[in-house]
Formats: structure tokens, sequence, C-alpha cells
């Protein structure tokens, strides 16, 4: 039995508009800064939710949902618990991709990457931003780790908020992450699962230089 026969109902044909190299710019963080206007502009509830898949050093895969935090020439930027299952296997293996998954506007954006830790300066700025309440959540938990109860989670949270009741300092192992794009892909969806992607990879980059975009069709 094939996985359609198994799912009747959820066939769908997706219809947009054709992605043409022509209209994409040079840049891929500038093309993807102008579809991130538009998903916000549509209205999709958390635009910058982003799925981020690790692999750990002896090649176990991982996948998640975070929240994008801030990108520029750059790259993408996210912040985590360092001990956290996403943190260890970062810590053992920088590799990352990231994904954009807009199916409302029938878009997505995949990104593969380096992840590297951002200075201290960059995320004490970040978590002084925060809301109080996520401040002591990050002290909190120890995220990925085991734990006996839901009483015990929120018992360590009253305490820390006791501890600091106006201004938590930054933890040592929270912080952020800069995902350090070298392959950036741009998906639409359009119908006969004809589909357009574009994608763009980084050669030729060294110290001191910054390399160059190249710009590929891929097949459906």
């Amino acid at each position: 039995m094939d996985s359609a026969s198994q799912l009747p109902g959820l066939r769908r044909s997706y219809e947009g508009l054709p992605l043409l190299e022509s209209d994409l710019a040079d840049d891929p963080m500038a093309q993807f800064s102008l579809w991130f206007a538009e998903a916000v502009d549509a209205g999709l509830p958390e635009p910058n939710a982003m799925i981020l898949a690790t692999t750990s050093a002896g090649g176990r895969p991982s996948a998640r949902t975070v929240l994008l935090k801030g990108f520029d020439e750059r790259g993408f930027t996210f912040f985590t618990n360092y001990e956290s299952r996403k943190g260890r296997d970062l810590a053992e293996n920088p590799r990352a991709c990231l994904l954009f998954p807009w199916h409302p506007i029938r878009r997505q954006v995949r990104v593969e990457g380096q992840a590297v830790k951002l200075p201290r300066e960059e995320t004490a700025a970040y978590f002084h931003s925060r809301p109080y309440g996520s401040r002591i959540g990050a002290w909190a938990s120890r995220q990925s780790a085991v734990v006996r109860s839901r009483e015990e989670l929120d018992a360590r949270y009253r305490e820390l908020a006791e501890r600091w009741p106006e201004d938590p300092p930054v933890p040592d192992f929270w912080g952020g992450f800069r995902v350090d794009p070298v392959e950036i892909e741009f998906w639409q969806g359009q119908t006969d699962r004809m589909h357009d992607r574009i994608r763009y990879r980084l050669s030729g980059r060294r110290a001191g230089r910054a390399g160059t975009w190249t710009r590929e069709r891929l097949a459906p």
C-alpha cells in the first residue's frame, strides 16, 4: 500500500508564481531578506520558526524547531542552552542545517552551514533584552536533561526567582550560535510537482577572502 492510499484527502496541488533566476538577488542573504519580509506580510504565525538539524560525532541525527533571532550577511542566529542535545551536537560536529517551512505561502528555505558560538557580549545583549521570566527559565531548565516531575521544575524556577528578583546574570552555559551558510536553497511550490528549486552555493572562501555565490536550478 503506498503512502497516498494510507492518507486519503491529503493530496494537494501547489500553485505559485514561477521562481525565475532573473528575478532573484545575486546574494542569497538579500533574497532571504525579501522572502522573510513577504512571509511576515502574509501573516504567518511564526515566520522565524525554523527546523534545526544536527548530527552527533557518532552520526546520530536530531531535529527540532527553534526561533531565528536575527540574520545578516554573516548568517542566521539563534540562542540555546549549550548543554542541551543540540548544543552538545554542535560542539561535536558544528555542521548544521536549517529549514524554514513556510507552507501557507508554498515556500521553503533550506540552509546548510557551520555553527559558531556568538561572542559573549552579543549573548549578554540579547539575554538582557528578554522578558524576566524567560531569563529565569534559562537558569531553571537543564535543557534535555531528565527531570523527575513538573513540580521539580517549578520549584527550581521559584528558587531562582527568589535569588534574583530583578536581574539574573547571563548563565555561562547559555548563549547564541550563528549558522554561517555555505548553501541556501529557495523552494517555490508549483503545479504537477514541477516545483522551482534554486540553490546558491558558496565557493572560493579562504582567510581574507569572502568567496563567491554560484546560483543553479535543481530538478524538483
